[in-house]
């Protein structure tokens, strides 16, 4: 990478190295080992208890580092909303590595994820519509529940980046606890921009040894929020994705997910609900001119 001219945010395909022959060979050589493996993992995620999955993993060979402080359960008898986790976006993996941290499950709201990925996810997941005001009364009713996870960036970067981090969940809560998400793939990248995202946890549990560093970064200071600081939601957002490039040694971009699929994949990154795929790049245009046209 130092020696490109310009750094590599944005890039698809399924290969963490580079395809040497003998790279090439052991890849090849691994794959049904590895997608056996892979199935085996993700049944122990999707049936096991939250609080086993992690020694589950780890038996597995799947390695969770958690680091900081995770904060308790929020306890509804207690009137108390739940925390809201402002996650960096690595893999769609993030809000079950965050539960297995935690040892509880914790609700997760998505922009895109396929029926396949949505029906084996061992927590809840909620699709967001991209209406402002149906998906603020959503997560506020989530908030109501318990726990929510969610990521700010509204996509995955494989590279050391931080995408633009929306600011709605800025204006819907003070409690929040940014959460630094760092996955670790050694032979495929378990994300793809022009491929079917259903297969996306099949290829990070077929590494040999995959790892997810979590570090949970404390609650936010009430002088850093829109309520009790007076804040901007956009202060909120910009001050919390500091925060996170700051810990991981990464950094900020203003760059958002319809910046990085229109770069790869000729579309707007909106996985189709019926099919689990993203639309083609022609019918992306041909969507793209009908509302300009509007």
């Amino acid at each position: 990478m130092d020696k490109l001219p310009r750094p590599v945010i944005f890039h698809d395909g399924r290969l963490a190295r580079r395809p040497t022959p003998l790279a090439a060979l052991l890849a090849v050589l691994w794959f049904p080992v590895g997608f056996a493996l892979a199935c085996v993992r993700i049944a122990a995620g999707a049936l096991l208890p939250m609080p086993w999955v992690y020694y589950a993993f780890w038996a597995l060979g799947v390695r969770i580092v958690v680091r900081g402080a995770p904060p308790p359960r929020a306890e509804r008898a207690a009137g108390r909303r739940g925390v809201l986790f402002a996650c960096s976006h690595r893999t769609l993996l993030d809000p079950i590595f965050l539960s297995a941290a935690l040892g509880r499950p914790v609700a997760a709201v998505t922009y895109s994820l396929s029926r396949l990925s949505e029906f084996l996810s061992p927590i809840r997941t909620v699709r967001l519509t991209r209406d402002r005001a149906a998906d603020a009364a959503m997560i506020g009713e989530l908030l109501d529940e318990g726990d929510l996870a969610i990521c700010p960036e509204g996509t995955t970067c494989r590279e050391p980046f931080l995408l633009r981090f929306s600011a709605l969940f800025a204006e819907l809560t003070d409690e929040v606890v940014p959460v630094a998400m760092e996955s670790r793939m050694g032979m495929f990248h378990g994300t793809t921009a022009r491929g079917w995202k259903g297969m996306d946890p099949f290829y990070f549990f077929m590494n040999p040894s995959p790892a997810y560093v979590v570090t949970f970064l404390g609650k936010l200071p009430p002088e850093h929020t829109c309520g009790a600081g007076g804040r901007s939601s956009h202060e909120v957002a910009n001050y919390i994705q500091r925060l996170i490039a700051a810990t991981l040694s990464y950094e900020c971009t203003s760059l958002t997910r319809k910046d990085k699929y229109r770069a790869l994949a000729g579309n707007d990154g909106v996985v189709d609900n019926a099919t689990g795929k993203l639309p083609s790049p022609a019918t992306a245009t041909a969507n793209n001119s009908k509302d300009k046209a509007c």
